[in-house]
């Protein structure tokens, strides 16, 4: 049994408390940050020379010079369902295990996706600004129009556990078809959501609403572009709730400007945080929120019980319950 009083763990941001509670409790010696910003990464090095374990978040910036200088590091704990701010390869290759919470904000993250849907659908977001600048006035039959979902196709790309719950909604709320594409089938989708498989090239080019819910990777970096864009219906609504890195912005922008789509909407952007005078942000047909998907107490709650429990069943077993790289397991 490891002594885990003499195993110190640092939180690099201020997170729901039960996760820290949870570490104390389980004999951890923790240091968490306190102040309302994240650590630059020189910071971050500093303070994780000291430490035997990293809690952590996408904000955190965990590349090569982080993990060279940090290498002694016995483990980190990904407070999010994505990493794509961790080199993964380079923390496989000194062995060190990288936890995460995946499925902690599916129904949270879900239900901005469905919000960001109807919202945009209803030009919502653009009508309360109306009413804040005083342009409310009369009755006009046929201004701001939007369009009704009932029946309408869902694409989404990556159908996994955050696709899976929009799936859901979209199909009992306005018994939308869907289809998605994936590296790999679904078959689950398929039998409970008659869910079909398409090509991307099909994807793009059938879906009324086109929900993204992938990783961010190299294949996935901006793949929704202004080709992308090129084949969507110019009566499409583009949802993306997933990394805001997975569309190019400008193209967006101009794919709206020219109608070559209706609508978007953007729980991400690309680069976060959005400035205030992106066009996007004036746009009738769209919807932008500060990438808050995961924003709910029963979810950042979770995320961080599961981040601290990565770290403590660790120590514990040598087993990591929720792991990005489990082969570095095999040597512990």
């Amino acid at each position: 049994m490891i002594d885990r009083a003499n195993k110190r763990v640092l939180i690099s941001r201020i997170f729901p408390e039960v996760g820290v509670e949870r570490l104390q409790s389980a004999g951890f010696t923790v240091t968490a940050w306190d102040q309302d910003r994240p650590m630059t990464q020189d910071e971050l090095i500093e303070q994780a020379k000291q430490h035997d374990a990293l809690f952590c978040t996408l904000s955190d910036k965990i590349d090569a010079k982080f993990l060279g200088e940090c290498s002694h590091l016995d483990i980190i704990s990904q407070f999010a369902v994505g990493y794509d701010n961790i080199d993964i390869v380079e923390a496989t290759r000194l062995g060190i295990p990288v936890g995460f919470t995946p499925d902690a904000m599916s129904n949270a993250t879900a239900d901005i996706a469905f919000g960001l849907m109807i919202a945009t659908s209803r030009k919502m977001f653009f009508m309360h600004k109306q009413i804040l600048s005083g342009s409310w006035t009369s009755f006009k039959p046929n201004a701001n129009l939007g369009m009704e979902l009932t029946g309408k196709t869902l694409g989404i790309y990556g159908l996994g556990r955050i696709g899976m719950e929009m799936a859901k909604r979209c199909k009992g709320a306005y018994n939308m078809k869907v289809i998605y594409h994936n590296r790999t089938r679904n078959e689950a989708a398929e039998k409970q959501l008659d869910a079909a498989y398409v090509a991307f090239a099909e994807l793009l080019a059938q879906s009324d609403v086109l929900s993204i819910h992938c990783a961010l990777t190299a294949d996935t970096r901006e793949i929704f572009n202004k080709a992308a864009f090129a084949q969507m219906k110019p009566t499409s609504i583009f949802i993306n709730t997933s990394r805001g890195l997975v569309h190019n912005e400008p193209d967006l922008i101009e794919a709206l400007n020219a109608g070559t789509i209706w609508g978007a909407g953007l729980d991400v952007t690309n680069p976060e945080p959005m400035q205030p005078d992106n066009p996007l942000l004036q746009m009738e047909n769209v919807s932008v929120l500060p990438h808050i998907g995961s924003a709910t107490m029963e979810a950042r709650g979770k995320m961080a019980q599961m981040a601290a429990e990565n770290i403590i069943e660790f120590y514990r077993s040598k087993h990591v319950p929720h792991i990005v790289n489990p082969e570095v397991l095999k040597n512990k």
